[in-house]
């Protein structure tokens, strides 16, 4: 890219912001690679020994998979900002930014002299994006909170799993992937806000709120009705037939009848009319009853049982029955929607030739996102950004980058 900054190639309705990232393992890292997604300028400063989330996930050599995504479309700086150096660096980029994006606990970014009343003194624009475990005030505020605990806090771990065991867990970052996507959507609030006032302000998410808007129709329930619902494994609460069903070659087939006219439709294609007159399942409400649910799962599953998986799906596509079978990550990979949906595209790798990550979503028809690179080295753009962004000569940077020793 010699000649070229990276800012030069950025293509996407976002292009012209400029991202400031002090952040750590996902939530953070992920709503600042949305923001890069849809062409943000991203610069992440990392401590010198990187983001802990190059650690995760698994690895090629040396080269972390997980990283070459979720810090793709970034440029990266590294900065101890235990010394004055280095805080002085920081405070020259947030200076120039629009966003700031941290998830570090509560504090610490004041301890820095990074606090949002410092900040915005010199950058009255500045939207600072607080992503933490309980947000920024009241009594759990310092706590330390992962997505994990987080959804156990919000109420959303409680209904995860079979009803007869242990609360269980999506092995996979759902709150904060989730998180990042409130916290983005904070960020262009926060803009579109401040193109009306000037003004910029504090965006504030909570892990633990975030996990907990998805029990949104449970919060009515339990008010007015002293509900507290239980797990229902692969059901969906309240509606029936919605869940998994087993099939004659040893897989699974959802299957979501969640309407009147589907549920016809699906009893017609088992040849069992009865059903549509036995008053257990009459109605959405009454199917929906936790016995009767289970009566219900139970006759399909008998049904499914009859079936191999393709042979099941076809018969129900052609019925238009919603089903799927239940996904693998090989299966997506030979999937022909995903790969028409550009879904999982290529992007090239400086030691690996290539990764291929997950898609831009959303889809935009005219001023589309895209990827323009791929997760940068630690630090590997620190030289071009001192240089670039700051318009520091040679012997600045190395003055500045050789007195980022730690204070005592």
């Amino acid at each position: 890219m010699t000649g070229t900054s990276m800012h030069d190639l950025a293509t996407g309705p976002l292009a012209g912001l400029r991202v400031v990232e002090i952040c750590s393992t996902i939530a953070g890292p992920a709503c600042a690679r949305l923001l890069g997604d849809f062409g943000a300028d991203v610069i992440k400063i990392e401590p010198p020994e990187g983001d802990p989330v190059r650690q995760m996930g698994q690895h090629v050599g040396d080269v972390s998979l997980y990283a070459a995504s979720i810090l793709r479309n970034k440029q990266s700086i590294t900065l101890d900002l235990k010394s004055a150096a280095g805080l002085h660096i920081a405070h020259e980029l947030i200076a120039r930014a629009d966003i700031l994006v941290e998830n570090n606990r509560p504090g610490v970014m004041e301890r820095l002299g990074l606090g949002y009343d410092a900040l915005s003194a010199r950058n009255p624009g500045l939207v600072m994006v607080r992503i933490s475990g309980y947000g920024q005030s009241g009594p759990y505020a310092a706590r330390p909170g992962y997505g994990a605990i987080c959804e156990a806090v919000g109420g959303v771990r409680h209904m995860t799993g079979d009803p007869d065991r242990p609360p269980a867990r999506v092995a996979l970052a759902t709150t904060d992937y989730l998180s990042s996507v409130y916290a983005a959507f904070g960020a262009m609030a926060a803009i579109r806000a401040r193109s009306i006032t000037g003004c910029g302000q504090v965006v504030d998410v909570a892990l633990y709120e975030a996990a907990f808007t998805q029990l949104e129709p449970i919060v009515p329930a339990h008010e007015k009705l002293g509900v507290v619902p239980m797990r229902e494994g692969s059901n969906l609460p309240s509606m029936a037939p919605n869940s998994s069903y087993p099939t004659a070659d040893e897989g699974w087939v959802l299957i979501a009848a969640n309407s009147q006219a589907i549920w016809r439709r699906l009893v017609a294609l088992m040849q069992q009319p009865q059903l549509l007159t036995d008053p257990r399942f009459e109605t959405i409400q009454a199917r929906g009853r936790p016995d009767n649910m289970k009566a219900i799962d139970t006759l399909i599953a008998n049904w499914t049982c009859g079936f191999h998986g393709p042979e099941l799906e076809a018969m129900l596509r052609e019925a238009e029955v919603p089903c799927s079978r239940v996904y693998t990550i090989a299966d997506i990979y030979a999937d022909p929607h995903f790969a028409s949906r550009e879904m999982l595209r290529q992007v090239p790798h400086p030691v690996l030739g290539h990764t291929t990550q997950a898609g831009v979503v959303p889809r935009f028809s005219a001023t589309p996102g895209g990827i323009r690179h791929s997760g940068p080295e630690v630090g590997a753009e620190s030289l071009a950004i001192l240089r670039n962004e700051l318009g520091l000569d040679d012997a600045a940077i190395q003055t500045l980058l050789g007195a980022q020793a730690p204070s005592a």
